[in-house]
């Protein structure tokens, strides 16, 4: 029973992981605003503090602040700037406010007022900026330290001297500089003071402090800026995440859905005794999960062909041992009816008979021991460079002196060296079959031809003999095992196992070897091996 298909498996939720990477750059923007955030207001206070340098330098070097002056100037400047600028004595008393005599303001419940018209942010009220703030509430409480609330300051009431924290550092010649929530809103309000000294002569107050200049700004024009950023940033948030969810639920769909169905097959393809019950279906997806269903279909369908080879392999070798067996039987069985003193001649014939059929299985014995060997250890063997001119010259002198009455000569297309990286002794096993089989069917005074010639990235090897050639219907069949086409001969002197050999070594290596006929009669066989 195949197993159900899961939305998300393993692979697919590992691909969601990686998907959700895009959402990285938008989380990590999102948060490195309260960086840019805390940039922007050092930005804000730098240009309050130039403002307020500006104005007290231009107040400066007299004996007292004229407020007069202070306000002429403070009025000059303020339709140039944003901040509010306001000048104040020594006693913390107000000389000059740049919110007099300029736009509306608006009140707060500390007195403060701005200096310009900040329009309130609609995204602030938008459904999906209140869900991001929420989100990033919480992850402000679980990651970061909590924040200390800041109580509304009550030292700018109306008409009360301007003498908070900053303005007292100003007057004491220091910089200052402070923070306060902006009354009614969720913005803050810089405060940053400036001292303001007096004339540098000789007198014992040369250079004292005279007033200061307190500039301050709410940051709510700047918050609401940071407002439509964050919600643009959550935006691109949630479409990645949209994306990886999307992009994960394809790849299920299109790779891990698919992969699991080849899992599916791949269970269901072999009982529980190792039989083989189907093959792989196929795909015909262009892509490489199509190229994967596609190589265990052919992986499949080469298991079935050598599942089948075997069992008729099995058979063959049953077939061929039964004769043997059954030649032996029936001598043995006749001899034992033979008595001592009648009948020697037969008992001499039936001891023939049986030794011939031993023989003959020993023979067949040994041609599976060698080509089932040949299908087990080939790729494992040392496979050195061997030069095939000198290995079929020593192989045609070793098979003429075997066989004085054929004539066996060896050529080659030329004297360069052919090399090809193989064992020696499978390479002359391959040739002494071949060889064997064509002096064979060779008649008394016939000439076997060897031809070694080289053909791009193969050696070509040619072996040609007189003998009666091979009918077509048996000219792929010479290669299989147990086959053994000889009229007029008895089948006991050959295995049928020679050219299976040959095949199976040349195979192996890489190579091919086809039978044919041969231009005058007689049979052709032709080897080809890849040279190194």
């Amino acid at each position: 029973m195949s197993a159900p298909l899961r939305p998300f498996s393993g692979l697919s939720l590992k691909l969601l992981a990686f998907n959700l990477l895009l959402v990285f750059l938008p989380v990590a923007g999102f948060l490195y605003l309260d960086v840019y955030e805390r940039q922007l207001l050092d930005q804000q206070e730098r240009a309050m503090v130039q403002q307020a340098r500006l104005l007290a330098a231009a107040l400066a070097g007299r004996e007292a602040i004229p407020p007069q002056e202070a306000a002429a100037l403070i009025q000059r400047l303020d339709r140039r700037i944003e901040a509010r600028l306001r000048v104040v004595d020594t006693q913390g008393t107000l000389l000059a406010d740049s919110s007099r005599g300029g736009p509306p303001a608006l009140p707060t419940p500390t007195g403060e007022r701005y200096s310009r018209d900040l329009p309130a942010s609609p995204a602030r009220d938008s459904l999906l900026y209140r869900l991001g703030a929420t989100v990033y509430r919480l992850w402000q409480r679980r990651f970061t330290s909590p924040v200390p609330v800041r109580e509304v300051d009550t030292y700018y009431r109306a008409g009360a001297p301007l003498l908070g924290p900053e303005v007292r550092a100003a007057l004491a010649g220091r910089y200052g500089a402070v923070t306060r929530p902006t009354g009614g809103q969720r913005s803050v309000t810089l405060y940053s003071a400036i001292p303001v000294r007096g004339a540098t002569g000789r007198s014992d107050r040369a250079g004292e402090v005279i007033g200061a200049v307190l500039v301050s700004q709410s940051t709510l024009r700047l918050r609401a800026a940071l407002v439509d950023v964050r919600l643009g940033i959550f935006r691109v948030f949630l479409g990645s995440v949209l994306a990886a969810f999307v992009l994960s639920l394809l790849i299920a769909t299109t790779i891990a859905r698919p992969l699991q169905r080849l899992a599916d097959e791949a269970r269901a393809l072999v009982d529980r005794r190792g039989r083989l019950l189907g093959s792989f279906r196929g795909s015909a997806r262009g892509d490489e999960i199509g190229d994967l269903a596609r190589a265990l279909e052919e992986l499949t369908r080469r298991l079935a062909g050598h599942l089948r080879f075997i069992e008729s392999f099995a058979a063959d070798v049953s077939h061929e041992l039964k004769n043997p067996l059954a030649g032996i039987r029936g001598a043995t069985e006749l001899l034992a009816e033979i008595t001592e003193v009648e009948d020697a001649d037969d008992r001499v014939r039936f001891l023939g008979v049986v030794e011939r059929e031993v023989a003959r299985m020993e023979r067949l014995l040994a041609g599976m021991r060698d080509i089932t060997g040949i299908d087990a250890h080939l790729p494992a063997e040392p496979a050195p460079p061997v030069d095939l001119g000198s290995l079929l010259a020593e192989l045609v002198e070793s098979a003429r002196r075997r066989a004085p009455g054929v004539e066996m000569t060896f050529r080659r297309s030329d004297d360069a060296p052919l090399v090809v990286q193989a064992s020696p002794e499978r390479l002359a096993q391959l040739f002494d079959n071949v060889l064997d089989n064509a002096r064979s069917f060779s008649p008394p005074g016939g000439t076997v031809t060897v031809e070694l010639a080289r053909e791009p990235g193969f050696a070509r090897i040619r072996v040609d003999d007189q003998g009666p050639g091979i009918p077509e219907a048996h000219r792929e069949r010479i290669f299989d095992r147990f086959f053994s086409y000889r009229p007029g001969e008895e089948r006991g002197g050959h295995s049928g196992l020679g050219l299976a050999i040959a095949r199976a070594i040349a195979e192996g290596y890489g190579g091919s070897i086809a039978a044919g006929p041969r231009s005058g009669g007689g049979a052709r066989f032709e080897i080809r091996l890849p040279v190194s």
